[in-house]
């Protein structure tokens, strides 16, 4: 019988704590930053606060925006249609932006192939159940 994980130390659950708090605060930016990815930092804020402040944690699963995505990502590493379509119409238009603005080609190339790898990724997580009616 596995007696389950061991209790983190108080110095351990205050850097977890931190790190969520660092974590919410590049996603808030995130959310008016084009090119600042929200989605990934807010899932790291709601990992590390799971394991270090349970009321950070139930904050973020209820919160208004943030709560579908993180439940969402908790039931199946399911992404919605919706989020998919922001984050491709978010990183096209910083793509355009990239182009027009990088010094040199080979960092367009780059910052373009990397968002190109990401979308390839988000698109491939599956859709979330349809609700029950």
């Amino acid at each position: 019988m596995n007696p389950g994980p061991k209790p983190l130390s108080l110095l351990a659950r205050v850097l977890l704590h931190c790190f969520a708090v660092l974590c919410l605060v590049l996603g808030l930016i995130g959310v008016v930053l084009p090119g600042m990815p929200t989605t990934v930092f807010i899932l790291m804020a709601a990992w590390a606060a799971a394991r270090s402040s349970p009321r950070l944690h139930a904050w973020l699963r209820n919160h208004r925006i943030f709560g579908p995505l993180l439940r969402n990502w908790e039931n199946g590493r399911t992404v919605s249609r919706r989020a998919k379509w922001s984050a491709t119409i978010t990183m096209a238009a910083c793509a355009v932006i990239v182009s027009f603005t990088a010094h040199r080609m080979w960092m367009a190339v780059l910052a373009i192939g990397c968002m190109a790898v990401v979308l390839a990724w988000l698109w491939s997580r599956p859709l979330p159940p349809a609700p029950q009616q």
